[in-house]
């Protein structure tokens, strides 16, 4: 996919985030997964200081987020990709793809040969096969949005 000039893509650490950044950002997944999908689940749950924020604007308006979380050698040798969301005015237009192609990338390049695993809703199923992700759970409930977990080989 070839990206507009009026589109951009950046990856910030926790500690890069601006008060205002980090506000917008978090406002904006609590419109989407809070809110729009009416689930009260805890976003905010002590993993986004560990995490990259791949930030996709449009004209400067933020209309895209994920986060990708690194191994823990101690705990989980896998890499987490989460809290994808797109506004709903700009979904069906490539830039869930666009996103999740980018952090696949990063992962890659930062976490050669780890795996990468997603708690998935599972309507997103095949998206996400599309990537090579394949199901490593059955079904589960997740604050009343049905889910699965996928992973996906390490390359790199």
């Amino acid at each position: 996919m070839t990206i507009p000039g009026n589109i951009s893509l950046a990856w910030r650490d926790w500690a890069e985030l601006s008060t205002e950044e980090l506000y917008e950002l978090l406002a904006f997944r609590q419109a989407i997964f809070v809110v729009e999908q009416a689930s009260p689940y805890p976003d905010l749950d002590g993993r986004d200081s560990a995490a990259r924020h791949l930030t996709l604007r449009l004209d400067g308006a933020l209309i895209g987020s994920l986060r990708l979380i690194a191994p823990n050698a101690d705990n989980d040798p896998r890499v987490r990709l989460g809290r994808v969301a797109v506004a709903e005015a700009e979904r069906g237009k490539g830039y869930a793809r666009l996103m999740v192609a980018e952090a696949l990338r990063l992962a890659a390049t930062a976490h050669p040969g780890r795996e990468i695993e997603i708690g998935a809703q599972t309507y997103l199923e095949p998206f996400y096969a599309s990537f090579g992700f394949v199901r490593s759970t059955s079904p589960y409930d997740d604050f009343g949005i049905p889910h699965i977990d996928m992973v996906r080989a390490g390359e790199g």
